[in-house]
């Protein structure tokens, strides 16, 4: 048995089945009662168990990268898990009403029962008017930064300005799209195009300037063109500058479209169904809805992460791992 397999076994699989028996004997503690003292004895006991679970899971360092990358996914599951957990008995324990705090339980009901639903509020906001505003957006902004970073005039005149639009609040920029746009998703894809271009147009020009005096020097006794200078030394040097603009706007553009749904769209999406059930103090429906948006921003997050990894292997962040 490897060394880690042995750590494994004596430092996690007792922790494990302490965990899994104290959200068993907080259930059958609710089940026969209200809460009491000995449901919050229960209770910190089971947090301070699964603490000690996960900084245990941390704390390996397994040499095989599967292993590593087994523990680098359990550790955060683990700990999201155990907030779940948490999150569902104090509500349940304390009695919070359902309109203040609903259950995760009842969330995930909700959930499971609005499938057909939230699909259609899925596609309204986010495979049409994200995407479509968060391509233009970064897009647009990438190109904008490779002819600003050519022009001194454009640096000097265009960046300032740059910096005015992007400093504009979402409820000032919203209402003014929607009667530009029109109701439907155009109205929401331009908001997402002006909180998009501008973060990736300063990081992208961040990035153009890494590439110090000597390296451009290099590429001159190459006899390398300005062009052959831009796709070989600039650009693969900015993109560690242009992936961070990437993630940052994929949370951006999800928020700016949910924003400016309300303030007009068709009767669905994201927006508009948090902004109607709210108003019917149907919060489960509304965590739905959040819980929707938060899957949909970490996946898109993750895979942007997973892209950069793959381009940019070269980078000594990446090299020193």
């Amino acid at each position: 048995m490897s060394a880690v397999a042995k750590r494994l076994k004596d430092g996690v699989l007792v922790p494990a089945v302490l965990s899994a028996a104290g959200v068993w004997a907080l259930a059958a503690s609710l089940r026969h009662g209200p809460a009491d003292g000995f449901f919050w004895l229960l209770l910190l006991a089971f947090w301070l168990v699964a603490w000690q679970l996960t900084a245990r899971l941390a704390a390996l360092s397994p040499h095989r990268p599967l292993a590593a990358r087994l523990v680098g996914v359990a550790v955060p599951a683990l700990f999201g898990a155990t907030l779940l957990i948490l999150w569902e008995f104090v509500v349940r324990g304390l009695e919070v009403p359902s309109v203040l705090l609903p259950p995760p339980s009842a969330i995930g009901a909700r959930i499971a029962n609005s499938l057909p639903v939230l699909w259609a509020d899925f596609r309204q906001t986010y495979l049409k008017a994200v995407v479509a505003g968060y391509l233009i957006g970064c897009g647009s902004g990438f190109l904008a930064a490779i002819l600003v970073d050519r022009s001194p005039f454009l640096r000097r005149g265009f960046l300032p300005v740059g910096n005015l639009v992007s400093a504009l609040p979402i409820i000032g920029i919203a209402p003014v799209m929607v009667m530009w746009f029109g109701f439907d998703w155009p109205s929401k894809a331009a908001v997402v195009v002006v909180m998009t271009f501008f973060p990736m147009l300063v990081n992208t020009l961040a990035g153009l300037a890494v590439a110090g005096p000597m390296e451009r020097d290099l590429m001159r006794t190459y006899a390398a063109s300005d062009a052959q200078s831009l796709l070989k030394l600039r650009l693969p040097a900015a993109l560690p500058f242009v992936f961070n603009a990437l993630k940052i706007n994929s949370t951006l553009a999800l928020i700016g479209a949910i924003v400016a749904e309300f303030f007009g769209t068709p009767i669905v999406g994201m927006g508009f169904r948090i902004s109607a059930e709210i108003g019917r103090m149907n919060t489960d429906m509304v965590w739905a809805e959040i819980a929707v948006a938060a899957l949909a921003g970490s996946v898109s997050y993750g895979i942007l992460s997973v892209v950069e990894r793959l381009s940019t292997f070269w980078h000594p962040s990446y090299r020193a791992r």
